[in-house]
């Protein structure tokens, strides 16, 4: 009869950092917490390879400073993320140690050389726009005599119109849109700030000329992604 496996002291941490930490006291957001997800996804994978030890052998001493430099190395040179990614990865690592350095205070030399790994400084561009004309023409590109040509038509008119992410459009679900009380559209932000859009989403996809029916933008709202072989796939 086999026994349990003893968790280590990275896995008891991590699964207190997000269950506890993250979830419970700090109260993120599930977007917040999926980004942290996805950075400790990454990094075990890579730690996995660079130690040789399968992931659930990894102990907190292994994240040390030379690991977590070739793990921001490789993010940039192999999987080619900019700085800006490679910076928002060792936020996250950073904010898990500092968590894991109260918890187990023996670990803070090795932590403390780790929270040492600087920030990767990176030029802001000028950040450029569209003319009148190339936004005429980008919002009249799709075919508007098919459902994918009135459902992308849609979501560019509304994403010029409102100015909001991208992030921001494709989570409104039907319930957002409110167009027999208010003809509003819910719009739920970065850092849990929302918007409450009224009338001048609708008129602008009027005004446009779209062949896009008002009413059945709440059918467009619901249905927007494809799979792979082109069907519709239904969103909640």
């Amino acid at each position: 009869m086999s026994t349990p496996a003893t968790m280590t002291d990275l896995a008891r941490l991590l699964q207190a950092f997000f269950c506890q930490f993250l979830m419970q006291q700090r109260h993120a957001s599930p977007e917040t917490v999926n980004g942290y997800r996805d950075t400790f996804r990454l990094l075990l994978h890579f730690a996995e390879r660079y130690t040789a030890k399968p992931v659930t052998a990894l102990s907190l001493s292994d994240l040390d400073a030379p690991l977590v430099l070739a793990f921001l190395n490789d993010l940039e040179a192999l999987r080619h993320n900019l700085v800006r990614s490679r910076n928002a990865r060792l936020a996250a690592i950073r904010t898990f140690l500092h968590y894991a350095a109260l918890q187990e205070p023996t670990a803070l030399p090795g932590i403390q050389k780790v929270l040492a790994i600087p920030m990767k400084r990176f030029d802001r561009p000028l950040v450029g726009f569209l003319s009148r004309e190339e936004i005429e023409a980008l919002l009249h590109a799709p075919d508007s005599h098919t459902w994918s040509g009135q459902r992308d038509r849609a979501l560019l008119t509304t994403l010029y119109n409102t100015g909001a992410r991208v992030s921001e459009i494709i989570a409104v679900r039907r319930v957002d849109l409110q167009y027999e009380r208010a003809q509003a559209l819910h719009l739920h932000g970065k850092g849990r700030k929302e918007e409450l859009l009224s009338r001048v989403v609708f008129d602008k996809v009027e005004s446009s000329g779209h062949l896009v029916d008002v009413c059945h933008l709440n059918t467009i709202f619901k249905l927007h992604s494809c799979n792979h072989l082109g069907q519709v796939v239904e969103t909640p």
